[in-house]
C-alpha cells in the first residue's frame, strides 16, 4: 500500500493508510506501506522512500517526495517486497504512487481522495496513458469520483473512508484544567485540522469571540495560520498543537461538540465520523465533502460555510440543547458504525481478490 504523502506527518490520506493497513492485518493480509518519512518511521511495517518538500496543491501543502532518490527506493522496495498487488493512494500525485503507476509489472488498484481543482491540467494527457494499467479504481466520495473522472477518465467505485470505532471509543477522556467539566459547569468544542484557510478556523474564532455560553474551544492542529490565528487572543480557546493518535482521541471522547466550519476542497469528512464514533455531536459547514457523512438535523447542524454569525447560533443551539445534542450523539453513533474501518478493510480485501483472479 503507496502513499504519495510523508507518513510522519499528520493527514488524511496518511489516517486512512494506516488505518485499513491495521484492519487489513486482523484479517490475515501481510501489509507493507511505502511512502516518504520525516524522520523514523511511526510503525515497523512502514518502509521510508526518503524525507518530503511541500507542494502547494488544491488549498492546501501536501508533503511529497517527488525526487530521484526516492524514485529508486521505490522500485528498490518494489524489488525486494515481491508483492502480489500494489494499493496506490492517490496514483499521479508526484512520489511513490507515481513511480510504481509508471513502473510496477502487478496488478494495481488505486484509491482517490482529491476533490476539486487538481491544478495539474499539463499532466492529464499523459497520465491518462498509464491509468488504464489500473484494474480497479475506488473514490472516497462522489465529488472525488466526479474529480477524477473529469481527469483521467474511466470508471469508480464510489466507497468511504473508514474510521476505526474501537480505537477511538476505547480512548481514555481528556481534562482540562481550563474546562472545570467535573462540575459539568462548562462544556467543551473541538477543532481539528490543519491551520490554513480553506478549514475555515479564521471563522470559527469569529464566531467564538460572539458566543454567549459557558464554553471551551480546543483547537487541535497546526499550520500556516496558526501564529496569526493565536495572536488575535481569542478569550477561552485552548490551543493544543499537533497531538499523537492516542491524545487526539483523548480530546475526541471529551468534546461535546465537534465544529468542522471548512470553507471548501473536503472529499469527505472523516473527522466528522471520528467524533461521531467518539460520542461527539456535530456542527460543521454545508459542503460536498461533509454532506457525504452528515445529514442536517439528523447527526449533524449544518451551516453556510464562511458565515460565522449562523455558525454561532448553531454552535450555541447545540451547547443549549441537551435533548438535540442527544439526539445527534445517537445518530452520529449508528453512522460512525456503518462507515467502520473494519467494514471498509473486508470490502478492499474481496476486491484485492478480484484484482488478483482476474490477473
Amino acid at each position: 500500500m503507496v502513499s504519495p504523502y510523508s507518513m510522519t506527518r499528520v493527514g488524511g490520506v496518511q489516517g486512512q493508510v494506516l488505518g485499513l493497513a491495521r484492519e487489513l492485518r486482523r484479517l490475515g493480509v501481510d501489509v507493507r506501506v511505502l511512502g516518504p518519512c520525516d524522520g523514523p518511521p511511526p510503525a515497523p511495517a512502514i518502509m521510508a522512500v526518503g524525507p518530503s518538500v511541500e507542494w502547494e496543491n488544491n488549498g492546501s501543502i501536501a508533503p511529497i517526495a517527488p525526487d530521484q532518490a526516492a524514485a529508486r527506493r521505490t522500485i528498490d522496495a518494489l524489488r525486494d517486497v515481491e508483492p502480489d498487488i500494489v494499493h496506490l493512494h492517490e496514483p499521479i500525485v508526484p512520489g511513490p504512487t507515481l513511480t510504481l503507476l509508471l513502473g510496477a509489472e502487478v496488478p494495481m488498484l488505486s484509491t482517490h481522495h482529491i476533490s476539486g481543482d487538481v491544478g495539474r491540467e499539463w499532466l492529464m494527457p499523459a497520465l491518462r496513458v498509464p491509468m488504464h494499467r489500473i484494474a480497479a479504481r475506488v473514490a472516497v466520495s462522489e465529488s472525488a469520483r466526479r474529480t477524477a473522472h473529469d481527469t483521467y477518465g474511466g470508471d469508480y467505485m464510489v466507497w468511504w473512508n473508514g474510521i476505526e470505532v474501537d480505537r477511538i471509543r476505547a480512548a481514555t477522556p481528556r481534562r482540562s484544567p481550563e474546562a472545570n467539566r467535573s462540575s459539568g459547569s462548562e462544556h467543551v468544542v473541538l477543532f481539528v485540522g490543519r491551520h490554513e484557510a480553506r478549514k475555515g478556523l479564521s471563522v470559527l474564532l469569529d464566531a467564538w469571540q460572539g458566543i454567549e455560553r459557558n464554553a471551551h474551544l480546543w483547537v487541535l492542529g497546526a499550520g500556516p495560520d496558526t501564529e496569526r490565528l493565536r495572536a488575535r487572543r481569542v478569550a477561552g480557546v485552548e490551543w493544543l498543537g499537533r497531538l499523537p493518535d492516542a491524545e487526539r482521541d483523548s480530546c475526541l471522547v471529551s468534546a461535546d461538540v465537534l465544529c468542522a466550519p471548512a470553507l471548501g476542497g473536503e472529499s469527505f469528512g472523516v473527522v466528522l465520523l471520528e467524533a461521531m464514533a467518539a460520542g461527539a455531536a456535530i456542527v460543521a459547514s454545508d459542503i460536498d465533502g461533509y454532506r457525504n457523512v452528515a445529514t442536517h438535523e439528523l447527526d449533524a447542524l449544518l451551516v453556510p460555510p464562511g458565515d460565522p454569525d449562523a455558525l454561532r447560533r448553531a454552535l450555541q443551539r447545540t451547547l443549549d440543547d441537551a435533548a438535540l445534542r442527544e439526539k445527534l450523539c445517537a445518530a452520529g453513533r449508528r453512522r460512525a458504525d456503518e462507515l467502520s474501518m473494519a467494514r471498509l478493510a473486508r470490502e478492499y480485501l474481496s476486491l484485492y481478490e478480484q484484482v488478483l483472479g482476474a490477473a
